[in-house]
């Protein structure tokens, strides 16, 4: 009996309809902006309608002269010298903490070790006070010998905000100094090498390829410390300075008997500057991630393009 054999065909595949995905269903999400919104509305009813507030008076202060020199001398001046001062410093330190140089590295080290310990209200009193006592005059001459060709009378150049920038932009470099480094240990070794590969002295490389790459990590905590910096200038009646915004408008509160008011001033005053610090980090943040994390610039040139270039323009610093 013959054998019959029977072919079998695989099965067509059906291609599967349309999948229709459906979201999932987050019902507490909406729970939670009801609840958000109720409590802002009773904030915002308070502050309303609470006589005690008093936001005319609160204008009048935020627009009185006293205060508004204390902003711009006080706050935002002595923030802008201290994080000059601070940022300068501190990547100077980063640099000497990095060196082969064992000398170097134990500078920057004490450095950071003593002016991290100390706290900032204490070194502004320190500075304000003590030294102007401990040193009224400084001669310069031979060490150790009666020779001085220059004296300089430390009375007559004490301002109370140039104590205040000096004192806080020294602090403020300790802490640089270890965001810095932080930074600058974020660049892959890599990098030194090619550097190096085609001829860049160890300055220009950290200047044209390293630190430009660190920025990106030293930019967000530098907008921090920044932000930081203006509310720690209400530090700087121990030095003391009187034109600050926090001492103005405590002393205009302690005039009135208006305290809420006065301080709800100054309060307004604070976030309008972080505020626009904060723009300001962002923008910073965007400019130097370019290329990173996803995300694109308009200068899509690599690094090792760029290195190339300068080595056959000839170009530096």
């Amino acid at each position: 009996m013959a054998e019959q054999t029977v072919s079998e065909k695989p099965a067509a595949t059906e291609r599967p309809g349309k999948v229709e995905a459906r979201p999932v269903r987050h019902p507490w999400q909406w729970v939670g902006v009801v609840v958000i919104a109720i409590l802002a509305a009773m904030m915002i009813n308070s502050f309303v309608t609470n006589s005690k507030w008093d936001w005319h008076f609160v204008w009048r202060v935020m627009e009185y002269r006293p205060v508004l020199e204390g902003l711009v001398k006080g706050t935002i001046i002595c923030t802008l010298g201290a994080m000059v001062v601070g940022i300068v410093l501190g990547i100077t330190l980063a640099v000497m903490r990095l060196s082969t140089n064992p000398v170097l590295r134990g500078v920057a080290f004490v450095f950071t070790w003593f002016f991290r310990a100390v706290p900032r209200y204490v070194l502004l009193v320190v500075l304000g006070v003590g030294v102007l006592y401990l040193y009224p005059k400084l001669d310069f001459g031979l060490p150790f010998t009666d020779v001085h060709f220059y004296t300089l009378d430390v009375k007559s150049v004490s301002s109370g905000i140039l104590v205040g920038i000096i004192g806080l932009g020294l602090s403020e470099a300790a802490y640089m100094a270890e965001i810095a480094r932080a930074g600058l240990l974020s660049v892959d070794t890599g990098q030194h090498e090619a550097a190096s590969a085609i001829g860049m002295s160890r300055g220009k490389a950290m200047r044209r390829i390293i630190l430009p790459q660190a920025m990106r990590v030293i930019v967000p905590p530098t907008g921090n410390e920044t932000i930081a910096m203006v509310k720690d200038t209400s530090l700087l009646s121990a030095v003391p300075v009187t034109t600050e915004l926090f001492f103005q408008a405590n002393a205009v509160a302690n005039s009135t008997y208006l305290v809420m008011p006065a301080l709800v001033a100054a309060v307004i005053w604070y976030l309008i500057v972080c505020s626009i610090l904060m723009v300001g980090q962002t923008m910073l943040e965007r400019y130097f991630g370019r290329g990173f994390g996803g995300q694109t610039g308009g200068n899509k040139q690599s690094w090792r393009g760029r290195m190339l270039s300068l080595r056959a323009g000839g170009g530096g610093m």
